[in-house]
């Protein structure tokens, strides 16, 4: 659904561009009466707003820490929509993630307003080498909401996403116990650390105390 949407508003923004390139020849008042009447077809055949969440940013591309929190919030709240799903077990994580896939459309609801969250890959314009990986792996979120919660979007709801995925991240971690002893790593190296640990796994729970 979200989209289609965008598919009529880059069809309109087409035409904002061809009339751009053209106003120059056309009377003043057509001009204007063209301007404004295209602004309001824009705004009400596509009356949604986008935001989009980058995994990574910055120069030295961090992993953006509200793509993360969302990851794992869609993974808990809206994974169970969608048809097409990924897992992957991370590094602090006793516990598959499984989430959407790339590509994938899930809706949420929060306080009664609907928004669409999709899935992107930005696809590799060269063939470049990175330290960061390919230009392949640049993955993004685009949500699509009404432009009439655009205030809610932006302010309560992405604190929401924000604050229930770190939540989610603390219950996935991984408990360890370390020890004062160099660990081998596969393929026989000592650890320049002069601590491992194992991953702690105690049978007992409240129940069973």
């Amino acid at each position: 659904m979200a989209e289609s949407w965008a598919g009529f508003g880059s069809a309109i923004a087409s035409f904002l561009f061809l009339y751009a390139m053209v106003k120059d020849h056309i009377p003043f008042q057509l001009s204007d009466y063209l301007a404004t009447f295209s602004r309001k077809v824009l705004s009400f055949i596509n009356p949604y707003d986008q935001i989009t969440i980058n995994e990574y940013h910055g120069e030295y591309m961090h992993r953006d820490e509200l793509y993360a929190a969302a990851q794992v919030y869609l993974s808990d709240s809206c994974s169970f929509r969608a048809r097409k799903l990924k897992a992957e077990v991370g590094q602090e994580s006793d516990k598959p993630l499984v989430t959407i896939d790339d590509y994938e459309e899930v809706t949420d609801t929060f306080r009664g307003v609907k928004i669409w969250w999709y899935a992107c890959m930005r696809l590799p314009n060269s063939k470049t080498i990175s330290f960061y990986g390919s230009d392949e792996e640049r993955k993004y979120y685009r949500l699509t909401f009404h432009k009439r919660n655009r205030k809610l979007i932006e302010g309560e709801y992405l604190n929401h996403i924000l604050r229930e995925g770190r939540d989610m991240k603390i219950r996935r971690r991984q408990r360890k116990l370390f020890t004062n002893s160099p660990s081998r790593n596969w393929y026989g190296y000592r650890s320049s650390s002069s601590w491992s640990h194992v991953a702690f796994e105690h049978p007992a729970t409240f129940e069973t105390l």
